[in-house]
């Protein structure tokens, strides 16, 4: 058997030294207020905090980098939250790398710190390349950066060779023209981080009702008589959500909290910015909290969905909304008889839930006029991803729950623009009316085959098809699955590119030639030879609308990525298109006429994006009850239940954020909300659990994960934390989790890693552990 083990030279704290207390019971506050604020003023200083804090999310400033929560019409003084702050003050650090620093830590050394350290050092300030005979980066200028680069990519046997991945923080016009760059050089090899996040939400949405976006806007929340939550913490991961369900229940509505994990962001809220969330007890906000066990999402909505079919039966043409089935629906008939042969009992065995408890919530549904279901990666990372959330649809469809006021389907994603990302033709598999568009806008023929995804693209640079890896933003090899492999294959490539602001985990790990490019952040003036440029970015509601940088950059020496986009193009491709790059460079406006012609519901891009606030994407299901899909009606779907099994004596285990945390940036060691400080180390297990394992709280353990490959992942000497998490299921940090989830456990349709239910066995550590 093969064994896979997280390196213990990484490990960025000792067990021995976490702080464990009770977790907390409500969000935000006064804390949220003093760990936001006070290490912004302390580490930008009063007048550059306060300038960036006062102007972020608000009409004429900087778009958050932190989530992709949407916008109110009317806005605070004060429109961010704590980790908005966190994300800001990282960015924006007046501390930059010195020049003496990669002489002094060769990639050897790099290797052996924690993202934590890596990020912890600076802004980055000029290219550095590592030659092929050389272990350590040497600062070069830019000019002979992108000749390195373009001579690589030239030399290449096929233009397949190469990928490009691309980080959800990249702007709109960034996106158009690396995806332009990328088709130009003639491949669709885009992954992105939508792959490991919201692909499944994509996948799911598009066969259901036509477009895989959200189909609510800010205003709905308001509106809506039920709120179902699953499988998310807007506590840590978007915290601006919480003031709107805050207005949503002051408003009436119910909210229903589904998650195996207690989140105090879901069960009160203490709004900092309201007198009772500084004295007051807040406000109350999940009316009922179902802990349901891990990957037992899909049998709940399917058994919601039968008992509000059998409501119906019982009361004909008082529950379910014939005319929007029998107007806007197909195949309703198929999937009402397919629920009659859903099991109870195999029901109760996947949610962990009674009877009692679905029957509530069936009965919360069925009495709402206005129901919205939001949904994060929670539901997104499991095998049955797609599947699940088609069936959430299926629920929403059956009360006519789409194209009204306060109803609707409310994917939550994480990341600042990946779905502008996703419209600007960020994909591996973008269709073939974008491509004709793009064909006809710039006069070449793009390539029409399917490119890799990020999981596909590890397993690429694995097997040599890939062999330069470029990625705007980002830190894939912790991002991704299956840590050992991922880096493996990464290290076999013959040049890796990373555009940055700051160091992190896939700057040490690196193919034979390797360059770093610093660019400049979201919060930095952008100067251009037609003066200062802003950018534009899509949140999680298709609401589309401008970002102004507000400080000068900590670097004359930074250039913006649509700057070093369109210089690596030159440097590349010469004429080999006709297309102005330099002229893309010189005022984004260019780029912005060409997104109207290309990007479907962008036309007069330039026009509308300088309208206040911005402007709102057309979307058929929501605005107008019209359904793109390849009959014009939304589906109801038919999706088989299947139920993960754990044997006994494991547990399912899911990855997640801490509260100082935003994807792989990791702010502080802590994670106030869930009681941990000072360490990262640590697994969570409901104490029930703990004592049938005959292990104790706070005991040093191995965490072996099992799958059928032959190869144990295990990762050693993780701290047992007594946790109130659900029966049978487990919690640890991401991404230091991620070494136990196999590259090949993926979401079925979607390719997404399905790192929210992978059964494990915890033993008692046997062996001494490096601090």
């Amino acid at each position: 058997m093969t064994i896979h083990e997280a390196p213990s030279e990484r490990a960025i704290d000792d067990v021995e030294d976490v702080q464990i207390s009770p977790p907390k019971k409500w969000a935000a506050g006064i804390p949220g207020i003093t760990h936001s604020v006070g290490p912004a003023v302390r580490d930008m200083g009063p007048t550059r905090a306060a300038r960036l804090l006062t102007s972020m999310n608000h009409k004429d400033g900087f778009d958050c980098m932190s989530c992709a929560w949407p916008d109110p019409s009317h806005r605070k003084i004060a429109e961010f939250c704590e980790n908005g702050a966190k994300a800001v003050t990282w960015e924006a650090t007046p501390i930059t790398v010195p020049t003496s620093f990669w002489a002094e830590h060769p990639i050897p050394v790099l290797l052996e710190k924690s993202d934590y350290w890596l990020g912890m050092q600076g802004r980055l300030v000029e290219p550095v390349y590592k030659a092929a005979d050389s272990d350590a980066y040497t600062p070069i200028g830019w000019d002979e950066a992108f000749r390195i680069i373009g001579d690589k990519l030239r030399s290449l046997d096929s233009p397949d060779r190469a990928a490009f991945y691309t980080s959800g923080r990249t702007s709109n016009e960034a996106a158009f023209v690396y995806q332009l760059f990328a088709r130009a050089f003639g491949t669709n090899n885009l992954p992105d981080c939508s792959n490991m996040c919201h692909e499944s939400t994509g996948a799911a949405l598009s066969e259901a009702i036509g477009v895989g976006k959200s189909t609510v806007t800010y205003d709905d929340f308001a509106q809506a008589d039920l709120i179902v939550i699953m499988g998310q913490n807007p506590g840590s991961n978007h915290p601006r959500m919480l003031t709107a369900l805050e207005e949503a229940k002051k408003a009436g509505a119910t909210i229903v909290a589904v998650n195996p994990l207690p989140e105090a962001g879901l069960m009160r809220y203490k709004n900092p910015q309201k007198v009772n969330g500084w004295i007051g007890k807040g406000t109350g906000l999940a009316d009922d909290y179902l802990q349901i066990r891990l990957s037992g999402d899909q049998a709940l909505m399917q058994a919601v969905a039968k008992r509000v079919l059998e409501a119906e039966k019982a009361a004909p043409g008082t529950v379910l909304d014939h005319d929007f089935i029998d107007t806007y629906c197909q195949g309703f008939d198929e999937f009402a008889a397919s629920l009659e042969a859903l099991d109870e009992v195999e029901v109760l065995r996947a949610t962990g839930l009674t009877s009692g408890e679905i029957g509530g919530l069936a009965d919360r549904y069925i009495a709402a006029d206005r129901v919205i279901i939001t949904w994060a990666m929670g539901l997104t990372q499991h095998k049955r991803a797609v599947a699940t959330i088609k069936d959430i649809m299926n629920l929403l469809l059956l009360r006519g729950n789409i194209g009204r006021p306060g109803a609707g389907a409310s994917p939550i994603r994480g990341h600042s623009n990946v779905q502008g990302d996703r419209t600007m033709g960020i994909w591996e598999k973008m269709p073939p009316a974008f491509l004709d568009k793009l064909q006809n806008e710039f006069h070449f023929d793009p390539p029409r085959a399917d490119g890799v995804d990020s999981v596909d693209g590890i397993r690429a640079l694995a097997d040599g098809r890939v062999t330069v890896w470029f990625a705007l933003g980002g830190n894939l090899v912790a991002a991704i699955s299956d840590t050992d492999v991922a880096e493996s294959a990464v290290q076999k490539a013959e040049m890796t590119v990373q555009v940055s602001t700051k160091l992190n985990r896939s700057h040490a790990v690196v193919g034979r030639e390797a360059l770093i490019l610093p660019t400049m952040g979201r919060t930095e003036i952008d100067l251009q030879a037609s003066g200062e440029q802003f950018v534009s970015v899509e949140d999680t509601v298709c609401a589309v609308h401008p970002s102004w940088g507000k400080v000068d950059p900590v670097s004359p020496n930074l250039l913006s990525e649509i700057s070093i986009v369109t210089r690596l193009a030159r440097a590349t491709l010469a004429d080999k298109v006709d297309v102005d790059w330099a002229g893309f460079e010189a005022d984004y406006d260019r780029i912005r006429d060409h997104i109207a012609h290309v990007c479907t519901g962008c036309e007069d891009y330039n026009g509308r994006i300088r309208q206040e606030g911005g402007f709102v994407l057309a979307h058929g299901p929501r605005d107008s009850r019209t359904f793109p899909t390849d009959t014009g009606k939304a589906k109801f779907t038919l999706n088989e239940l299947q139920v993960v099994e754990c044997p006994p004596g494991r547990l399912l285990l899911q990855t997640i954020r801490a509260h100082d945390q935003f994807n792989t940036t990791i702010y502080s060691l802590n994670d106030r909300y869930r009681g941990v400080k000072q360490g990262r180390d640590v697994i969570f297990v409901n104490p029930l659990d703990i004592a049938a394992l005959k292990l104790t709280d706070g005991q040093r353990v191995d965490v072996h994960s099992e799958f059928t490959d032959g190869v144990d992942r295990v990762l050693r000497g993780f701290r047992l934390v007594s946790y109130p998490t659900a029966r049978g299921c487990a919690a640890a940090y991401f991404p230091e989790a991620n070494p136990l989830v196999p590259l090949g456990a993926t979401a079925e349709v979607s390719n997404t890693p399905a790192s929210k239910s992978t059964v494990i066995r915890i033993e008692a550590t046997t062996t001494a552990v490096a601090a």
